[in-house]
């Protein structure tokens, strides 16, 4: 059992801190939302009145939090991470961020002797409760053994991908894929409803094949429902798809796929549904070709 702290009990961030809990860990929750620690503390959590408080009493803290912004004033603001954290505190963000903000962030909390990983998630919210996402580490190998088994009882997949940054340069990979799948999938359905033959046949032919994907099977039955309940956010994506496009451009990386699902989807931020799940790009090419792929 270990002392842990954890910080943001959002969409993904309270499944993932049950499942600490469900682990056996003594854990201690902060958010800036009374209501979302209140859940927390009746499953058995300790409650912690700040960042601050919450790495006083702690071996090992969380964050998991929506941007950079939100990462920086968590631990390096006042009352903050870095004011309450011990030498030999260990720091671990699976927010997903920009890779040069995790940079920023480890080096002045390596200043005073807290080491930091970041280990940014794939899976949405169904895996998150599960337990099952894929996480995707950068820091220390040193580091990374010794928190291994604690992001084990939040993830079926554990891998340090190399140092610190490169965790969320993982992430940006993966959620540029995600996207560019997401968008690929509608296109082709939308063609495929739009020419009279039925959406879910269509499905059940390619999905064993080359086109088939994780992706596709994830996001195509709720698109055949009509179903875009958030599992992860268009508004969420396009956060990481400024950050992915942002570290492109620093890098000298051209990316015109990515560049057009941005486009797609800040169009139907500006239709009113930023709060859908990342399924619903679909509907940005059902509106423009007059057809809904349903069932």
């Amino acid at each position: 059992m270990r002392k842990i702290g954890f910080i943001g009990l959002g969409v993904m961030g309270k499944p993932m801190a049950l499942n600490l809990l469900k682990a056996g860990h003594e854990l201690t929750v902060y958010d800036v939302v009374p209501e979302r620690v209140n859940e927390l503390v009746q499953a058995g959590a300790r409650r912690g009145s700040s960042g601050k408080d919450v790495a006083a009493r702690s071996e090992v803290v969380i964050t998991m939090l929506p941007n950079s912004p939100h990462v920086r004033t968590a631990v390096l603001g006042a009352d903050g991470v870095l004011e309450g954290a011990k030498p030999g505190t260990i720091l671990v963000d699976m927010s997903s961020i920009a890779p040069s903000a995790s940079k920023e962030i480890a080096a002045q909390a390596q200043a005073q002797g807290v080491a930091m990983l970041d280990a940014p998630v794939s899976g949405g919210e169904p895996k998150a409760i599960a337990g099952t996402l894929a996480i995707m580490v950068g820091g220390p190998q040193e580091t990374f053994e010794q928190v291994k088994n604690i992001l084990a009882a939040m993830g079926s997949s554990v891998t340090r991908v190399g140092e610190i940054g490169s965790g969320n340069v993982t992430k940006l990979a993966n959620q540029i894929i995600v996207a560019l799948n997401i968008a690929a999938m509608s296109e082709a359905m939308v063609l495929a409803t739009k020419a009279g033959v039925d959406p879910e046949k269509v499905f059940q032919a390619i999905r064993g094949g080359l086109a088939g994907s994780t992706v596709l099977d994830a996001k195509m039955p709720l698109a055949l429902q009509g179903n875009f309940k958030p599992g992860f956010r268009i508004e969420l994506h396009i956060k990481d798809m400024a950050n992915a496009l942002d570290t492109a451009h620093e890098l000298g990386v051209p990316a015109p796929l990515s560049s057009i699902v941005m486009e797609i989807m800040q169009a139907l931020k500006t239709d009113g549904k930023a709060g859908n799940d990342h399924g619903g790009i679909i509907q940005f090419y059902e509106q423009l070709a007059k057809v809904q792929v349903r069932r």
